[in-house]
């Protein structure tokens, strides 16, 4: 099922996810209708407080990005074939290399674009959709896309990332965003 994406300015993207175990009530359709939501929205990554759980869930799917990328581009981020996982009760392990920015943007934060920087590799623990504990390093894109979803559980956003400024500039679209008057493709739950 297609679920809603909350939108900017709704209070559960500012909780910080809970843990939950494998007899959280509905957990394996839940990650169904994740995946089944973020391909609706094109997206490459979605956050369960996105979809209004406060919990600390979130899928990747980095296949679609390395897979449309030229033979150059690929040459950009050696060693990171891209993923396709489910990611429970994260925690960061390790962050390390050089930071360096790329054009973020985010389902909750429809039409805003910006430069971010994170580090290139990121080293997580967490339990996939089997609860099987994983301890996993990831580089480019891929720890780029897990970084941003990571953010989401723990009640952050992209633009928290960039200069106060640059947020200041863009305060009109977040909050016209925050009020609906924004049009997307997909379904959105906007604040009360």
């Amino acid at each position: 099922m297609i679920l809603p994406i909350v939108a900017y300015g709704h209070p559960v993207l500012r909780a910080v996810g809970t843990e939950i175990d494998k007899e959280y009530p509905g957990l394996e359709q839940l990650i169904a209708d994740m995946w089944e939501t973020m391909y609706n929205s094109n997206g490459v990554g979605l956050a369960a407080p996105q979809i209004n759980r406060p919990i600390r869930l979130f899928v990747v799917d980095s296949l679609q990005i390395i897979h449309n990328l030229d033979e150059d581009e690929k040459k950009e981020y050696p060693g990171d074939e891209g993923i396709r996982e489910v990611f429970i009760n994260a925690q960061i392990k390790d962050l390390d290399g050089e930071e360096w920015a790329y054009n973020e943007g985010c389902l909750s934060i429809p039409k805003v674009r910006e430069d971010v920087m994170r580090k290139e590799t990121v080293t997580l623990t967490y339990l996939n959709d089997a609860f099987e504990p994983q301890e996993k390093t990831f580089t480019g894109i891929t720890a780029r896309v897990i970084l941003h979803e990571y953010d989401h559980i723990e009640g952050k956003l992209f633009i928290d990332h960039i200069k106060p400024l640059k947020r200041t500039l863009l305060k009109r679209k977040l909050d016209d965003i925050s009020k609906g008057k924004i049009r997307v493709d997909y379904r959105m739950l906007f604040p009360k």
